[in-house]
């Protein structure tokens, strides 16, 4: 299962890559990953008016949308719509940090899970 990855460099440069998450589990309700470390769970709902300014992450998480997307840009100028049922993992706690807005006005439910 691919996600999206946001991590700082140690020039404090923001960037994206993919990361693959391994399913090792196969059982009768399908395949899994294995348990992955994480602190709790926050529900969040973001407005259609979103669009923040450069901001590091406040904690490494994953972050999973739920019913609409936002685009998030990065330092090195990469720009990736992170959509619906997706999933990024944010580690971007200091540096130059990102950019996001939300896609056409919408409003986005959220999962946020840290995991320090």
């Amino acid at each position: 299962m691919r996600i999206h990855n946001l991590y700082v460099d140690d020039a404090g440069e923001t960037h994206f890559r993919d990361i693959e998450i391994e399913l090792v589990k196969d059982g009768p309700g399908g395949k899994m990953s294995e348990t992955l470390p994480a602190t709790g769970i926050i529900f969040r709902e973001t407005p259609g008016t979103y669009d923040l300014d450069w901001h590091p992450a406040p904690r490494r998480q994953y972050i999973i949308n739920l019913d609409a997307g936002v685009a998030i840009t990065v330092s090195d100028g990469e720009i990736r719509v992170i959509g619906p049922g997706e999933v990024i993992l944010v580690e971007d706690t200091h540096g130059k940090g990102h950019l996001s807005k939300a896609i056409e006005g919408q409003l986005r439910h959220s999962i946020f899970v840290p995991i320090d």
